[in-house]
This record gives structure tokens, sequence and C-alpha cells, in this order.
């Protein structure tokens, strides 16, 4: 059958059979012309079960889908020296040529900034349709600039001996970069695949055993991951008891282990994988407003990439402060202050361990502990049901409620996606406040490798299909604009695998997150009001449930806590929407009003 076929089609079939024997699981297929072999060989694949395919008619959603397919799915395992050494499973996606190459950008960046391995199969015109004029055809190579770890153009097939042999040599170096094998680096890679007409085969495939799509002889390299190295001793100076640890987005549970056994206060972003404990402190970024209790810290130990608070930024930054970063992969280090003293790729696991705890005890985690639970008092106050008896629509602090809400109906086989702005930030300041238990947490997933909104119902779509495989349940938190923005992503073919998400809309007509920054003054002058609501607030005045039930999505309107929760506590079936309506005019006045108690009720503890 394989000598009948055009050589775009063997080629197609090859790849698809390396992919599969390779470990990836899913792949997303946005529809196209010149990408056409690629289409044939993975429905075959599809139909025989070797992997989920997924079909978008939208780029952006699929490339987005495909990041969180590779977040929720669980890890390979590779060997270095007889170590197991877990690596994320790789998602392909598939697109045809032209603008929908330049779709995936958005997805790339965020892969590229947060380690997610995609492999972007771009379906491309052969070299001598190149610069031409002819239709669907641009520069494609490169596109992607430094956001890729690997990027390669193969030339088209033509049937010549020896070519699917070279194509799948290739094919395995860009697996190897996306998993980050050799540097620890993972992250999006991009093959370029030239196809010549005809693009499709004479007659149905005949499905084969993968392996029986390789070329005779052929050998797959074995790339054998870096064996794990001895551990660094952070860079101690003065009291290494007056020590910080913060955690931000992909930590892990590393930084609260080392916090724990040293004895050091804990400051966790909600998707740093490191939230709670006996150390962790609420509301730390308005902790970090008192002077009196910051200015005893003198070492900041960094793991994962801080994105959500300027407070820590500044403490980052501050002189006198000695900064060590725990950066593992091979890649940039988070380092936005420019005052890291040390970056070690981990830390010696003594430093995990309760037994090597140094420095005298001069009460530096107690003031913290109790600013934290000061700190907790406060918010919780703000968002108790009490606060809120008139209603979420015209209560303060409503959508931080919301946020609370939403947390506390999760359990620790629950994952929460939560989007980008003010979401995010309610999350940080509440997660935790109605689990006692430590363990009880949830996962927490957020697009914070440049934090933007793009994508993002995109994402959760991905992460809840991975993670129904492992019997869990998946809600996301967003805003109207990062709604509004990914809405395409809610729309699925009806030959598309279901999937069950519930998706919270906190709906203030517009952009609060700039009321909170130094916009937010223009909009409390009577002359900047006006020009604040056109450039920054951008109300759009949408009306949600009709363009769900367009999409075919369930949608729910809730105008209280109470109702929200009920509704949080039914089960899922499909793609639901819950929105909740707050108000935004005075979210800069809340704001502010928050960090003051909080402030004050830190400084009663000192």
């Amino acid at each position: 059958m394989s000598a009948a076929l055009p050589p775009s089609v063997v080629a197609a079939r090859a790849v698809v059979a390396d992919l599969v024997q390779q470990g990836v699981h899913d792949v997303v297929l946005a529809p196209g012309s010149r990408s056409a072999p690629l289409a044939y060989a993975l429905a075959e694949a599809a139909e025989r079960r070797w992997l989920t395919l997924h079909v978008r008619v939208d780029e952006r959603s699929a490339g987005f889908l495909a990041l969180g397919l590779a977040r929720g799915s669980e890890p390979l395992l590779r060997h270095a020296g007889g170590t197991p050494v877990e690596v994320t499973r790789p998602v392909a996606v598939v697109t045809t040529s032209g603008t929908a190459v330049a779709n995936l950008h958005p997805a790339v960046l965020e892969a590229h900034h947060t380690g997610v391995p995609l492999v972007l199969l771009t379906a491309d015109r052969p070299h001598e349709l190149r610069g031409t004029g002819a239709s669907q055809t641009t520069d494609q190579v490169g596109i992607f600039g430094t956001a890729v770890r690997y990027a390669v153009d193969v030339p088209a097939p033509d049937g010549r001996d020896g070519e699917v042999r070279d194509l799948l040599g290739t094919l395995g170096r860009a697996l190897v970069a996306a998993q980050g094998l050799r540097d620890r680096h993972p992250g999006p890679v991009q093959v370029n695949l030239a196809f010549r007409d005809p693009l499709h085969p004479p007659a149905p495939l005949s499905p084969l055993p993968p392996e029986e799509t390789w070329p005779e002889g052929f050998r797959r390299t074995t790339v054998v991951p870096p064996a794990p190295g001895p551990g660094s001793d952070p860079a101690l100076q003065g009291d290494p008891a007056r020590t910080l640890v913060v955690a931000g987005d992909g930590a892990g549970p590393d930084a609260r282990a080392v916090a724990e056994a040293q004895g050091w206060p804990l400051l966790a972003e909600p998707s740093s994988g490191a939230c709670g404990g006996p150390n962790a402190v609420a509301a730390y970024r308005s902790v970090l407003g008192v002077a009196e209790l910051v200015q005893d810290v003198e070492h900041v130990v960094v793991f994962g990439r801080p994105t959500l608070s300027r407070p820590v930024q500044r403490l980052l930054g501050r002189p006198g402060v000695v900064v060590t970063v725990v950066a593992p992969d091979g890649g940039p280090w988070p380092d936005a202050a420019r005052n890291a003293e040390a970056v070690v790729p981990r830390l010696a696991d003594r430093w995990s361990s309760p037994a090597t705890r140094s420095g005298s005890d001069d009460g530096f985690l107690a003031r913290w502990q109790a600013a934290g639970r000061a700190a907790a008092d406060v918010v919780a106050a703000a968002t108790s049901d009490d606060a809120l008896a008139s209603g979420l629509h015209e209560s303060r602090h409503a959508a931080l409620a919301v946020a609370r809400a939403v947390a506390s109906v999760l359990g620790p086989d629950d994952v929460l996606v939560v989007g980008s702005s003010n979401p995010v930030r309610d999350l940080d300041l509440v997660l935790g406040l109605d689990h006692p238990q430590a363990g009880d947490l949830p996962d927490v997933l957020a697009n914070r490798g440049l934090a933007g909104i793009d994508g993002t119902v995109s994402t959760a779509t991905g992460v809840a299909h991975a993670v129904a495989r492992q019997g869990r349940r998946t809600r996301a938190l967003v805003g109207d604009l990062t709604f509004l923005h990914d809405v395409g992503g809610l729309l699925r073919g009806p030959h598309e695998p279901p999937v069950d998400l519930e998706i919270v809309v906190v709906n203030d007509d517009g952009g609060s997150i700039f009321a909170t920054l130094e916009h937010g003054e223009l909009a409390a002058s009577d002359d900047g009001a006006a020009t604040f609501e056109r450039v920054f607030g951008t109300p759009h005045g949408a009306s949600l449930g009709p363009l769900c039930a367009g999409y075919g999505v369930d949608h729910q309107l809730v105008l209280d806590v109470g109702s929200l929760r009920h509704a949080l506590q039914a089960p899922t079936r499909g793609v639901q929407v819950i929105e909740v309506r707050v108000p935004r005019a005075d979210r800069l006045a809340e704001s502010r009003d928050l960090a003051a108690k909080v402030a004050a009720a830190v400084r009663a503890t000192l």
C-alpha cells in the first residue's frame, strides 16, 4: 500500500506513527488544504485509537487547547543514569500554511515562558512556490523567533530513498528539544513541513501498525537526560533565619518543603503548586506593605516565576536583600529586579530536612505567621456572607467574594484554571481561607508565562480533557474580557470528544484590573473618567447568555454567593458557564481600603 501512496502521504503517516511511538497521546488539528496529508494520517491513527485527535476551526484556540492538554496530562518517565526523570508529555498541533501558522503565536509564547512542550507541525508550500505570490504562502521559517527551542524547515518529500528516515531523524531531534531532555529546558518546537501535490491518498488508507510505516533499518536515537547532580547551598549572609521563600508560578512542592524544614515564611502564588501549610502567609501582597515587618528580611529564596505582585518585586530588588534563585531548567532564570546573587539548579537535600535548620530563632517566623493570620481575618471579614447581604451586584469586594466561593468548594482532586488580571489576584488573597487542612487545597493552573488573557477558555478545555482521564474535575475562574477574548474556545464540533468543564465568569463589564493600577487615578477624577472608561475600562455590554446559547453551552446567571455555591456544588455535565455580575466602579477604593485594613491588623501584631 505504501508504495502506491503519494510521497506527501507516506511522509505524513511516518510522522504521525513516530509521534505515537514517542509517547504523544493528543494531537490538535486545525483543518486546511496544505496540511491534508497529516489530516488523513491523523484520522487513521485516531480511528485505530493510537492517539486522541481534537479538531478546532480556530488555530489560536487549537494552540491553547494543546497547551492545556500538555499541562494536564500525566508525565512521561525518562531515565537518567538509572534514575527515573519525569518530563511533561508533549502535544502536537497541526496547521495549514499562511496566517494559520501565525495564529499559533500567542500559545507558543505562553508555552515558551512556561516550559510546555508543544510540537508545532506547520504545513507549507514547496520551496519552488515560495516568493512567487502563490496563495497562502509566506515566510513561515523562523516565524516564532526565539520563542521555540528548535525550528527546522523540511523540504517537500519527493519519494527519494532515505527521505523518510531523514524526516524521522529530524522529528526525533525536535521532540528531544521539546521535552528538554538535553538541557532541562522544555518548550515549543516548530517542524515546518513542505508538501507537494498530490496531497491525498488515491483510496482510503488501510491502517497499519505504527512501526510498519518506518523505513527498513530505521533506528531511533535514544537520548538520556543528564542525571541530577548534587544540589547547591543558598548564598546566606547575616542571620539565615531571616529568610523568606517566594514561590512563583510553577515553583512546585520543593518551595514549601524548604520553607517548612528551615522555619522560613512562605509567600506562594496560587499556581505555584506550593500553597498551604503552617508557614504560608495569607494576603502577603498587602502584608509586604508593612515596612516594620519587612525591614528585617535579609535573604529571599525564589522558586518558580513570581508574576503577580509588585511588592514582591520591590522586595527582591531591595538593596541589602540577598536573593537566591532556584532555576532547575537550563533556560533563563527569573530575576526581573536584576538583583539575584546566586542562581542554582537545586538546593542541597539538607535544606529540605528540619534536622539541618540553622540560625537562631528570634521569632522571625512567628511574626510573619501572626501577620498572615491577621491578614486572613481581614479578608475573611470582607468576604463574609454578612458583608455581602445586599447581593453581589452592589456589594464591596464582590469579585473577591466570588473567588472565595469558588475556592471554598474545591477539593484536593479538583483542578482550577484561573484567568489573568484580577481573578488570579483575587484567588491569591482568598485561597486557603476555607481549607483548614493544607492537603485540601486544589491544583491551580494559570497561563502566567506572559500573563495574557488570550486562550484561557481553550486552555481550560484542554486541561479538562486531560485530567478527566484521571477522574478529576475541572473548573475555571475568569473575567468577562478573558471569556469574550476566547469565546471561540467554546466551539466544539459534533464529532469531537465531549468534556465536562464549569466556567465561572466574573462580569464587571470591562477591565477592572486597570482601576487597581496607576490608571485608576484617572478613573477617580471628573476630568479623566470618560477617557479611562473608553481606553482602559472598555465596557462592552455583551449579553453572555445568548452568546453561550449560540455555542450550545449551558448558561446560568447567579446574583448572590449562596446561589453561586449551590451552582458550584452541582455535578458538571458538559461545558457550563456560570455568570456572576459584580460592580467595577469602586475597585480602586476597595483595593486600597482592604490593603489599609490588612496593614493596620498586621501592625497590631508587632
